[in-house]
């Protein structure tokens, strides 16, 4: 494994869990759905559209397989990642889903590579993952609940074991712990001080609280003052807005194609994206921000999608050293930013290996990540 002296940030890639069937998904979408089916039958929608996309080096790989995720994590290491930050579900009272391959990592130890949790706390509808809604399929399937204090604590010891591995990414040696929607979480400030409580009862010296903000910068000093420790920044909303002219214009957009069954393409060019993803906020030691080789939602969501076309790896390089530069003056154990994503096939954005581009992706992340 790569030393971390040996790099220039901590890159923790956002890992996704959904390539392999489960009961439900069977039940919603039909037998033997998985993240692979709508990346399969994409289809471009104007010249030089890319897609469909189709993996190379590890193929439509299924994560019940060891070997799958071994493979994966020495691809990670050597381009210099520091690890996975598996999509972690749970819906309250104890519902969860797509645990079986992180349960495997967690309870074999293998692959040997370190590796956090990032609750994904969002309702399933019946437009998660498929292209279009079908009539035979509820419009709610999960519903993100909040029981409250008994459910946290059952939350809290469910991920325990996981907080005391070696291979668990650490802050300041506390478990770093993300959290995809923290606004939606009505009791969110007892959430936190609860779990914190509870890991020092468990000998833990704490809980790095990393939270999502993907809306405006104004909202980074609310989610501090709810008691995170970080807050992970992702721009596209803003970048978007101001390709668009602005944001009633975006609104107003957004809206529409929410409604209309036929609306001009959301599409943006990924040179011009990237121009709009860095933010002075970014060298606060407080705030980790996101590099993005590519998004491209058409495979779930088609003519609907937002699409971010022309990206290539030396584009993506530009976006990496942008946020480097940012990061660079910080302690070390704050140099972090994270990488969305590692392989989110349905929405086009991943650095595995596809027959287009190769390892051009990696190839990236290992020239600028690791020190010569």
């Amino acid at each position: 494994m790569i030393n971390m002296k040996n790099k220039k940030a901590r890159v923790i890639a956002f890992y996704l869990p959904q390539y392999h069937a489960i009961p439900e998904n069977d039940n919603w979408w039909g037998k033997g759905f998985t993240e692979w089916t709508n990346v399969g039958k994409a289809k471009p929608l104007f010249k030089g559209h890319y897609q469909p996309r189709v993996p190379a080096d590890l193929g439509y790989y299924d994560l019940r397989m060891p070997e799958a995720r071994e493979a994966q994590a020495e691809m990670a290491d050597n381009a210099g990642v520091e690890g996975f930050m598996y999509w972690h579900y749970w819906f309250g009272s104890g519902r969860r889903i797509l645990e079986r391959p992180f349960n495997e990592v967690l309870n074999s130890g293998k692959p040997d590579y370190p590796f956090c949790l990032g609750w994904a706390n969002h309702s399933w509808t019946n437009t998660t993952w498929e292209t279009s809604a079908r009539k035979n399929v509820p419009s709610m399937l999960m519903e993100q609940l909040y029981p409250g204090k008994e459910d946290y604590i059952n939350h809290f010891y469910t991920v325990l074991k996981a907080f005391q591995d070696p291979r668990y990414l650490m802050v300041n040696d506390c478990p770093l712990f993300y959290i995809y929607d923290p606004f939606a979480i009505p009791d969110i400030i007892d959430f936190i001080d609860l779990w914190r409580n509870l890991a020092a009862k468990e000998g833990l010296k704490g809980i790095h609280f990393v939270c999502l903000n993907n809306g405006w910068d104004s909202n980074i000093e609310k989610l501090l003052a709810l008691g995170f420790d970080a807050v992970n920044t992702d721009r596209r909303w803003e970048a978007e807005t101001k390709l668009k002219g602005g944001k009633l214009f975006k609104l107003v957009d957004h809206n529409l194609k929410k409604i209309l069954a036929i609306a001009p393409l959301d599409k943006y060019l990924y040179r011009k994206i990237i121009k709009h993803l860095i933010s002075p906020h970014d060298s606060q030691d407080n705030i980790y921000p996101t590099i993005l080789p590519q998004w491209d939602r058409t495979a779930r969501a088609g003519n609907k999608a937002p699409i971010y076309h022309g990206s290539t790896p030396e584009l993506f390089k530009i976006n990496v050293n942008e946020v480097l530069n940012a990061v660079k003056d910080k302690p070390y154990e704050h140099k972090i930013i994270f990488l969305k994503s590692w392989n989110e096939w349905g929405e086009g954005n991943y650095v595995e290996p596809d027959l287009k581009f190769g390892h051009g992706y990696l190839d990236v992340l290992k020239e600028t990540i690791l020190t010569k």
